[in-house]
């Protein structure tokens, strides 16, 4: 059974924790079974690369590695704060999540 990650793609979040404390990015994956996400310009780790038909050169190619998904906070767009997201339900049903601090609908 697939965990409950509190971020979605395309989020922007905070890092709590760790070298990259207080840096902010946009959640380019989400990996619910791990429990992991992988954030824009966070945790940069370095590949040794054989060269390739599509890499020639060969190298060090670096990219972003996976981050724990407690150790990032959701960024409300509109107040631009660090925020837990609330659950709200709207008339129609459907369930959106909302910003606990300026009280704004993150989910469009």
């Amino acid at each position: 059974m697939a965990n409950k990650v509190h971020v979605k793609t395309g989020d922007k979040v905070t890092i709590l924790s760790g070298k990259d404390k207080d840096k902010q990015g946009k959640v380019l994956s989400v990996f619910p079974k791990e429990g992991k996400v992988i954030v824009e310009g966070v945790n940069i780790v370095k590949r040794h690369t054989k060269p390739t038909r599509e890499n020639p050169q060969g190298g060090i190619i670096e990219r972003e590695g996976a981050v724990e998904s407690s150790k990032v906070m959701l960024v409300c767009p509109r107040c631009n704060k660090p925020t837990r997201a609330a659950k709200k339900f709207l008339q129609d049903g459907n369930k959106v999540r909302q910003c606990k601090k300026c009280s704004e609908v993150i989910d469009k």
